[in-house]
């Protein structure tokens, strides 16, 4: 495909994709005093009309390699764009999402996903938070909402292998959970912060559940290892592991 028709089906996405974020998010808050239901139905529809819009106007196959059970665990995901963050409503139920505090402050749609459930990661709150996300996330996993994490921390391009961010490796003790780690390509169609998308088949490869209570650096390389599997062999040993 050119470059001009992938612009030009790259605009068309936007604008539906923009007016559907809007749309789902004041209806989300309308929800807000009536039905916790009513929240996650529009949490839900807007990630639906997401995934639609990537279809038949972007021209992206989405596959599942593998088994995403909705159970309480701690699942960990390669953070290649914005793309897998929407998805999380169509792969679970009701995820409880760790996302960056600053995301809670954007007028209408912060609001949406704090009734919502996600869970806040404020990285300069020191004590406080961490016990604040702790919390959360024990409630979550109380009700039987699936933990989701990118534990890279930030968006990665498609063939690069940062180490883990310090806050898997607590949570990992904290919690006491297994862990699920999912590898995602996304990067290859759905480039993070450029507005070009691409007509390519964005692949989740789901690997082997890591179980609680292992030692932190063998969790750490088999999450790494695993949420890495569709990049490129040497990514791993081309990046340092280190924080």
């Amino acid at each position: 495909m050119t470059y001009g028709i992938a612009l030009i089906r790259s605009i068309l996405f936007w604008i539906a994709f923009v007016l559907m974020s809007s749309i789902s998010s004041i209806g989300g808050v309308i929800a807000l005093p009536i039905s916790h239901r009513g929240t996650i139905f529009f949490v839900r529809v807007w990630a639906q009309s997401h995934r639609l819009f990537c279809r038949f106007l972007l021209g992206q196959t989405i596959v599942v390699d593998g088994e995403m059970p909705d159970i309480p665990v701690l699942y960990v995901f390669k953070h290649e764009s914005a793309f897998e963050t929407v998805e999380q409503p169509m792969l679970f139920s009701h995820p409880a999402v760790f996302a960056k505090e600053e995301l809670f402050s954007i007028p209408v749609w912060g609001q949406a996903a704090h009734f919502y459930g996600l869970i806040p990661v404020d990285r300069d709150g020191g004590g406080k938070a961490m016990r604040a996300m702790l919390g959360a996330a024990k409630a979550a996993l109380a009700a039987g909402r699936p933990l989701v994490l990118f534990a890279e921390g930030t968006r990665v391009p498609h063939g690069e292998a940062p180490g883990l961010r310090p806050g898997f490796a607590g949570m990992y003790r904290l919690l006491g959970v297994d862990v699920i780690p999912v590898a995602v390509n996304s990067g290859i169609a759905y480039p993070p912060r450029k507005w070009v998308k691409w007509p390519k088949t964005i692949t989740y490869k789901i690997g082997q559940t890591i179980p609680a209570g292992l030692p932190r650096e063998e969790a750490e390389a088999r999450v790494r290892a695993a949420i890495n599997a569709l990049n490129p062999p040497e990514a791993l040993s081309e990046h340092s592991s280190a924080p």
